[in-house]
């Protein structure tokens, strides 16, 4: 199954967390933290929303910084995927 995002969506999937730390403690379950990084996995057209022009600038692979708790969680052939609008990603990471 495909999920298509409509008009100003984007379909992300969150990165996993860190298993140790940079100082090579190993991390407990509890202990880790939901990650912001998510990467971009469908993006919908853009066009007009509520009125307003929205062009979309994320594409797939894109690696974003979201908000903590955004979006609408779906779980797409055992995969754990986040629809969210294209305003809930605050930065793009560049490598």
């Amino acid at each position: 199954m495909t999920l298509k995002p409509l008009a100003d969506r984007v379909v992300i999937k969150r990165l996993e967390a860190e298993e140790t730390t940079k100082g090579g403690i190993i991390l407990t379950a509890a202990a880790k933290e939901k990650p912001d990084l998510s990467v971009v996995v469908a993006v919908g057209p853009g066009g007009l929303v509520d009125g307003k022009e929205v062009t979309m600038i994320l594409k797939p692979g894109d690696k974003v910084i979201t908000s903590k708790y955004m979006g609408t969680e779906v779980k797409i052939d055992g995969e754990q995927l986040t629809i969210v609008k294209q305003s809930d990603v605050v930065a793009i990471v560049e490598d």
